[in-house]
């Protein structure tokens, strides 16, 4: 195709581009990387990324070569040793060679897997003297008057939390081993293990509400059928605290009110509370009077998200989020606490935080990007976080789970 010299002009963008980024992205390019107008009749050319471009992975070192490498944790991993015998050594006595060594080489095998029935002999015994007959009583198990040992009901809930594997076909692998139980007493079985637990749970929780920080999140679920064949929307809010305890508190909804009734409304002096973006935790943090932290890592990925549009502005965004990354792995790496902590957050991360959002306020004023630009949503998002990122160096040195991870 060839054009009147001087009239049109072709530009090329130096870099392979995502073509997701439709119109909006790629006018940004043009206005920003390019320097060029978008709208002045000149063509520009963009070459696609392959976004599922495949590299080859080098071969596992255990996936051959040495057979005597070992690949598990002997500590955990029973071993059944088998001897190969010489077949020179046959019709050999045993003065007519000697062993000067051995090789060893390991295969990863499998036996179905198994259970086991516990049968408890009670001797009943009959005193001569006194005629009086006595028998010890049974074990008593972790659910009394049920034929499950705890191994069972442990192993169970590991296999169907852990592992995935669902009650009917754990009952299968039952049947097939021989033990003939219903599925009903599975599932009862489950359920008074599961209220065997809550007590662990209330304490946990009680423990998160009593801490000075505590994280908090919503994720949607499908529980529970409608009526219509489709599942329930509902929620799990897990809750986070200081001490690596965590409960999973389900409630049918996003609403606001669940934040109150999982946190309460005392929490405790100088609590942080730690979330994300969603504007309940703002309100409850309002009623309650704690501090309110929000979590970098979701403005970092907002800019992350603005990468392939504006590079050199986005590099300068995680630069300077990746030097508040810094502070706090030289503070864990200390192991500081409390006062020490909080001073290295005002001398050090405070000032990158004002840096960070001179920069925002600087992009903003310049007014020259689109508002439907990924730049625009992560810099409006940063914005709208301000007080909840820069607030919390002054009220608090416990906020130890702020920064991105």
């Amino acid at each position: 195709m060839f054009f009147p010299e001087g009239l049109v002009q072709v530009f090329v963008y130096g870099q392979p581009v995502n073509m997701r980024l439709s119109f909006d992205g790629l006018y940004a390019l043009v206005r920003h990387a390019l320097g060029e107008d978008p709208l002045s009749g000149n063509l520009f050319a963009f070459v696609n990324l392959e976004t599922h471009e495949r590299e080859a992975k080098p071969k596992h070192p255990r996936d051959g070569g040495d057979e005597s490498e070992l690949f598990f944790d002997e500590a955990k991993v029973p071993v059944e040793v088998i001897v190969v015998p010489n077949p020179e050594t046959a019709g050999l006595a045993a003065q007519d060679f000697e062993v000067i060594g051995e090789k060893v080489s390991y295969r990863l095998a499998q036996r179905p897997g198994s259970y086991v029935v516990l049968k408890y002999l009670r001797s009943v015994i009959k005193r001569r003297d006194t005629q009086k007959l006595s028998c010890p009583a049974a074990p008593v198990g972790v659910i009394e008057g049920s034929r499950a040992d705890v191994s069972f009901v442990v192993g169970m809930m590991v296999d169907k939390f852990a592992f995935h594997l669902p009650l009917y076909r754990q009952h299968q692998r039952l049947r097939d081993a021989g033990i003939r139980v219903s599925r009903h007493w599975l599932t009862h079985l489950m359920q008074q293990t599961v209220g065997l637990l809550e007590p662990i749970h209330e304490a946990q929780l009680e423990s998160i509400r009593a801490g000075r920080v505590i994280a908090m999140d919503e994720t949607p679920i499908k529980a529970g059928p409608t009526g219509t064949g489709k599942m329930k929307a509902a929620y799990f809010w897990p809750v986070y605290g200081e001490q690596d305890e965590i409960c999973f508190l389900y409630y049918p909804s996003r609403a606001g009110r669940h934040v109150q009734e999982a946190l309460g409304l005392t929490p405790a002096a100088g609590a942080v509370l730690l979330t994300d973006g969603y504007s309940v935790y703002r309100q409850y943090a309002k009623m309650t009077g704690l501090t309110h932290a929000q979590c970098w890592t979701h403005t970092r990925r907002k800019f992350d998200q603005a990468r392939d549009v504006e590079p050199a502005r986005v590099a300068q965004a995680l630069e300077m989020i990746g030097a508040l990354y810094a502070v706090e792995a030289r503070i864990r790496d200390q192991g500081l606490t409390g006062g020490a902590k909080q001073a290295i957050r005002l001398a050090e991360a405070k000032p990158t935080v004002e840096r960070f959002f001179a920069w925002v306020d600087k992009l903003f004023e310049g007014q020259g990007f689109l508002p439907s630009s990924p730049l625009t949503t992560a810099l409006a998002y940063a914005r709208e976080r301000r007080e909840a990122s820069c607030g919390v160096f002054e009220r608090s040195g416990r906020a130890d789970r702020h920064q991105p991870s």
